[in-house]
């Protein structure tokens, strides 16, 4: 069994994944707009060119996403996308490109747990945690 996150916004799904595939050396693997679906007779027109279903591949993860239409929009809760950085270097970056115009609830900095470890909530609403595991002693 494998568990892949899928995220919804509101309107600004591609530009969130395009930011996504960015950061994280992703690769978009597939995108379909409500208009390009077998549903497209049946959407509104101001959905047309909205994201009904996007996947890209980060390593050997999947995160998929939507534009949740209207009626299923809500606040972002009760989760954090967490990143197992590598290193460092890796950690900072990530942090870093994900905490442009969000906002960090706790600075990346080492702990007894990890290397780094940072909380924050990106400019799309979504909340993140980057971590890199210590070895153990």
């Amino acid at each position: 069994m494998q568990l892949d996150p899928h995220l919804s916004f509101n309107g600004n799904c591609e530009e969130a994944f395009t930011f996504y595939e960015k950061t994280f050396d992703g690769k978009i693997e597939f995108k379909m707009t409500y208009g390009e679906s077998p549903m497209a007779a049946q959407m509104a027109p101001e959905v047309q060119n909205k994201i009904m279903h996007i996947s890209m591949r980060v390593g050997d993860r999947i995160l998929m996403g939507s534009d949740a239409p209207p009626q299923y929009q809500g606040e972002q809760q009760g989760f954090d996308i967490c990143v197992a950085a590598k290193d460092p270097a890796e950690a900072e970056k990530v942090f870093s490109a994900l905490a442009e115009d969000g906002k960090v609830t706790m600075p990346l900095a080492e702990t007894f747990w990890s290397l780094r470890f940072g909380m924050l909530t990106d400019r799309f609403g979504i909340p993140w945690m980057v971590n890199i595991k210590k070895q153990a002693a």
